[in-house]
């Protein structure tokens, strides 16, 4: 018999709980985005009731259609790549958007947020494993990026967001998460701009335990929760 999601749910949060205290981490410290593509908003209600307070979405198209239609209140983060002809379409979906790439999506989305009268939270994200496959800022880019988006004034930049690397290489799993917490850490000590380092999102279901004990504060899960995808 297959699991609820309820169920799934309390596994996932007793995984995180477990690695929380391994990693000498306050209990609870670490926030929980539950991965809604390709979910129902039925889905996604079932597991707000059982306590999920954060749902993150790939595809704005996808987003636009079924998150109106959820009744129950949830904090709504976009984690997929979003092209810059596509940036006004996610504004008023999500309260935070954990994938700004780069510098001219920063200014296109300032500039759709300040007509709107909006002040999203906001994440750089950035590709530590350096898969060519990945979107993100190069590391070696975050200084400039970070002064770019922290500069405009509609954007309130939170925070770094990473993609671990696709292998079953847990060595390269950990390096990739660790170079985006050492970057944190260094931003956290001399701030750059308006920004501050409050968020370090990285780890989905395959590996958040390696992004908590490697400091994340912030993991996306959906397989763990939901169960294997149909599409």
């Amino acid at each position: 018999m297959s699991s609820s999601i309820a169920e799934n749910l309390a596994r996932v949060i007793d995984r995180i709980r477990s690695a929380e205290f391994r990693a000498g981490m306050p209990a609870e410290s670490v926030a929980l985005v539950g991965v809604t593509k390709n979910r129902t908003v039925e889905e996604i209600e079932e597991a707000v009731r059982a306590g999920l307070t954060d749902i993150g979405e790939n595809r704005y198209q996808e987003a636009a259609e079924k998150l109106p239609g959820l009744k129950l209140s949830v904090n709504r983060h976009f984690i997929g790549h979003l092209q810059r002809n596509k940036a006004r379409h996610v504004l008023g979906l999500f309260d935070m958007i954990q994938s700004v790439d780069s510098g001219r999506l920063a200014r296109t989305l300032n500039q759709h947020v300040a007509a709107a009268g909006l002040r999203p939270k906001v994440l750089l994200q950035v590709n530590t494993s350096g898969e060519s496959t990945k979107f993100g800022a190069a590391p070696e880019s975050c200084d400039e990026m970070l002064e770019v988006i922290s500069g405009l004034e509609q954007l309130e930049l939170v925070g770094l967001m990473t993609l671990g690397p696709l292998t079953g290489d847990t060595a390269a799993i950990r390096k990739s998460f660790a170079l985006l917490r050492k970057l944190y850490e260094d931003y956290a000590g001399r701030p750059v701009g308006n920004s501050r380092m409050e968020v370090l999102s990285m780890g989905m279901s395959a590996d958040f335990e390696i992004a908590i004990a490697e400091g994340a504060n912030m993991v996306r899960v959906g397989t763990a929760i939901f169960g294997p995808r149909t599409q």
